[in-house]
C-alpha cells in the first residue's frame, strides 16, 4: 500500500469526513504527446508553388478558392499585401485527452469529493524529435471540455504559449509561458477531477512566395506537474 494510499485511507475514516490536512497528492500527468506532421495538410509541392505564385492584385479572394488545389486538408489561402501574391495558410490543430481519475488511480479512493485543491508546480515542453524543414510559428495552448477538439471553439480557454522551434531544431527542459488567467483555467480543469479535459494545440504555418514547401514532421511532449489536497 502506497504512502498517498495510506493517507487517503486515513483521511476518510471516521465520520466519512476527509480530513484538510491531506494535502500532497501527487497529480503528475502521465506526458502528453504532440506531433506536427506537414503530410496530413496533403500538399502538392508542383501545385503550391504554382498557388504562391498567383497574382491577387486584382481579386484578392482568388487565393482562399485556389487553397484547395495545393493541399487537401486544413489549409486556406490569402492575398499578401505586400507581395500581392497568395500565401498559404496551414492550420495546426492537435488535442489530447485528460482523464485523472483513469490517469491518477489513487483518486477513486476519494471518489465522494466532488472537487480537489490543485497546485500546479510546472508545465514544461520537449521538442523530442524534429525533421521539419521549416520553422514553427509560436503554438497556443487550450484547456476545453473533451468534447472540443479544435482550438478555434469558443470553449477552449487559451491557458498559454510554446515557443517558435527553428526548422531541424530540438530542445529540452521550455517552460510554458502561461497567460494571466492561465495557470487558474488549467487548476480549474484539473480541480474538477472526476470530469476529462482535452488539452489542445493551435496555431497556423504561413507559407509565402519563395518559401519551401513544409515537409516532416516534429513531436512535443508537455509535462504537467501537480499536486494536490482536499
Amino acid at each position: 500500500m502506497t504512502y498517498l494510499r495510506a493517507a487517503l485511507l486515513l483521511a476518510v475514516s471516521g465520520c466519512g469526513l476527509v480530513s484538510s490536512d491531506v494535502t500532497d497528492f501527487d497529480l503528475t500527468l502521465p506526458d502528453k504527446t504532440f506531433t506536427i506532421d506537414a503530410s496530413s495538410w496533403q500538399v502538392d509541392p508542383t501545385m503550391a508553388q504554382q498557388f504562391l505564385a498567383t497574382s491577387c492584385a486584382q481579386m484578392p479572394s482568388v487565393c482562399n478558392s485556389a487553397a484547395q488545389t495545393a493541399c487537401k486538408s486544413g489549409c486556406s489561402g490569402t492575398c499578401d499585401s505586400q507581395t500581392q501574391t497568395c500565401d498559404l495558410s496551414l492550420a495546426v490543430s492537435l488535442y489530447n485527452k485528460v482523464d485523472l481519475v483513469m490517469e491518477k488511480p489513487e483518486l477513486q479512493t476519494i471518489n465522494s469529493e466532488p472537487v480537489i485543491k490543485v497546485t500546479i508546480d510546472s508545465v514544461t515542453y520537449d521538442v523530442s524529435d524534429n525533421s521539419l524543414n521549416v520553422d514553427t510559428p509560436p503554438m497556443s495552448i487550450f484547456v476545453a471540455p473533451v468534447s472540443v477538439m479544435d482550438p478555434s471553439d469558443p470553449m477552449a480557454k487559451l491557458i498559454g504559449t510554446l515557443d517558435a522551434v527553428p526548422a531541424g531544431k530540438t530542445s529540452m527542459g521550455n517552460s510554458l509561458m502561461f497567460t494571466d488567467t492561465g495557470k487558474q483555467d488549467l487548476i480549474d480543469a484539473m480541480s474538477t477531477f472526476k470530469t476529462p479535459f482535452n488539452v489542445v494545440v493551435g496555431s497556423t504555418l504561413e507559407v509565402k512566395s519563395g518559401d519551401p514547401v513544409p515537409s516532416g514532421s516534429l513531436t512535443a511532449v508537455v509535462h504537467i506537474k501537480a499536486h494536490a489536497g482536499l
